[in-house]
């Protein structure tokens, strides 16, 4: 366990592509710890079928019950478990849990990925994991839901920001870029 670990936070909303962060990070060598992970394991353990609304309430009711930076919490074992010296966080949601990261990881840092509506319904849709909309109406509200929580602030808060409107290939590259700039900064 290294106090000098990198930790980089990915913001975004649903289906903006912070899976491309991830993957870009994972090729360069980060460890990963998913937040949505907690949220599927916690709504498994209650027996709850992972459905958009299902994860959604269970979210909120680890918020309701252990406070805004429940997940986070949860989360900062996982990351210092890591082996690597550099760990991405996947689906940072509140600005309670940036600063929960932050207490425990000084090295901490926000990468938000961005894409207009239509694009995150579209890869959502297609993607079809369980807890993903089958709708606009179930995409709207999920969406409402992020941000009751505190989604958009944290968005706004972040250091890096990547717009993901384009080709694959394009967002991966510049993925990468923020993620060297990141290194460049914080492990000199």
């Amino acid at each position: 366990m290294s106090a000098d670990k990198l930790v980089v936070g990915v913001v975004g909303m649903p289906g903006a592509g912070k899976s491309v962060v991830v993957n870009a990070a994972k090729a360069m060598g980060y460890g990963i710890v998913v937040m949505g992970d907690e949220v599927r394991e916690e709504a498994k353990r209650k027996g709850l079928e992972p459905t958009p609304e299902n994860v959604g309430l269970v979210m909120l009711d680890l918020r309701r019950l252990e406070g805004e930076a429940a997940i986070a919490k949860r989360c900062i074992p996982k990351i210092w478990e890591k082996p690597e010296n550099k760990v991405i966080v996947d689906g940072v949601r509140s600005l309670a849990e940036v600063e929960e990261f932050k207490k425990s990881f000084p090295k901490f840092v926000m990468v938000a990925v961005h894409a207009s509506p239509e694009a995150r319904f579209n890869r959502l849709f297609y993607r079809r994991r369980s807890d993903d909309p089958k709708d606009w109406q179930i995409f709207h509200e999920r969406d409402l839901r992020e941000l009751s929580v505190g989604l958009g602030n944290a968005i706004a808060m972040a250091e890096y920001m990547l717009v993901n409107e384009e080709r694959l290939d394009v967002a991966k590259r510049k993925a990468v870029e923020i993620l060297r700039k990141v290194e460049e900064k914080w492990m000199r």
